[in-house]
C-alpha cells in the first residue's frame, strides 16, 4: 500500500514582530494541507512595497520556524512565486490573507491561481505590526 501525497501548502510573509494576526494566518494555512512552507521575504522585498522590518531576516526566520504550525521555512523567498518554486518545493496550495485583490493575486501567486492551487483566507482584524508600532508609540511613558 502506497502512502496518500504530501499536500504541501505555502504562504509567504514578512512576519515582523510576530503577533497573534501571524499565528492565526499560519494556523489556517496548515488546515489546507499535511506539510505547511512558510516563505519569509527579505528585508529589502518588505521594504518594496511597505516598510523595512524592524526585526532581522535571521530573527523573523528563528521566530516562525518555531510556531507549531510550520513545518519549513525559506529565508529570503520571492515575492512573485513561480511554476519553477513552486516544482522545486513540491508546493500544492498557495495560501494568502483575503486582504489581497484577485488582480492582486494573479500578479504576485499566477501559476498557483491559473492551477486552482490558490487558497485566499480570512485575515485577523484589529491586530497588525503597523498597528502594534503605533500602540508603542502611544503608549504612557513614565
Amino acid at each position: 500500500m502506497t502512502a496518500a501525497p504530501v499536500r504541501r501548502v505555502y504562504v509567504d510573509m514578512v512576519g515582523d514582530l510576530f503577533h497573534a494576526g501571524h499565528v492565526s494566518l499560519l494556523r489556517e494555512a496548515r488546515r489546507h494541507g499535511d506539510w505547511l512552507v512558510v516563505g519569509v521575504l527579505s528585508d529589502d522585498t518588505a521594504a518594496s512595497y511597505k516598510r523595512r522590518p524592524i526585526m532581522t531576516l535571521s530573527e523573523r526566520v528563528a521566530v516562525i520556524e518555531s510556531c507549531r504550525y510550520v513545518d519549513e521555512v525559506i529565508a529570503d523567498a520571492p515575492f512573485r512565486v513561480t511554476q519553477d518554486f513552486l516544482a522545486e518545493h513540491a508546493i500544492t496550495t498557495v495560501v494568502h490573507g483575503d486582504d489581497l485583490s484577485p488582480e492582486g493575486a494573479e500578479s504576485i501567486y499566477g501559476p498557483a491561481v491559473e492551477a486552482g492551487g490558490y487558497v485566499a483566507v480570512p485575515r485577523t482584524g484589529g491586530i497588525s505590526t503597523t498597528e502594534l508600532i503605533q500602540r508603542v508609540l502611544d503608549s504612557p511613558r513614565s
